[in-house]
């Protein structure tokens, strides 16, 4: 456990660089409302959350529970895009293997998926109030 947090730790410092990449998540409603280690700690997560997109190469859209649309990912999903789509690449986070994939099938089955959750998705001025919402109730 302490060698995926320390590699999301490091990774995360990318968005930090003089040129960052431009990175745009999207969350279930579900993933935010999941309260581990308990409500300071979950208020924690939101509030960071919401400073992550103060930086201008950022984003972050919520998928609501009211959405009609279902989204099919289960699992932490990184699409590492670039000017080159065919060297595009998804890793999927799970528990137990944490497979990177590269075929054109499966990236474009991914940039579907992605579409569909930004279609699903709150817009990110929406999203940002609507956690903002959240890290009050909690």
């Amino acid at each position: 456990v302490e060698a995926r947090v320390e590699h999301r730790m490091r990774r995360a410092t990318v968005l930090d660089r003089d040129e960052p990449p431009e990175f745009a998540s999207i969350v279930h409603e579900a993933a935010l409302r999941v309260r581990v280690g308990g409500r300071k700690v979950a208020r924690a997560q939101l509030e960071y959350l919401l400073e992550a997109t103060d930086r201008s190469n950022v984003s972050l859209r919520v998928i609501p529970f009211a959405s009609e649309l279902h989204v099919d990912m289960t699992h932490t999903v990184l699409y590492a895009g670039g000017v080159v789509p065919q060297l595009d690449t998804v890793h999927i986070d799970a528990p137990t293997r944490s497979p990177y994939l590269d075929a054109e099938a499966e990236l474009h089955r991914f940039r579907l998926l992605l579409d569909l959750g930004r279609t699903a998705s709150l817009d990110p001025a929406e999203s940002l109030s609507f956690i903002q919402h959240l890290a009050r109730d909690m």
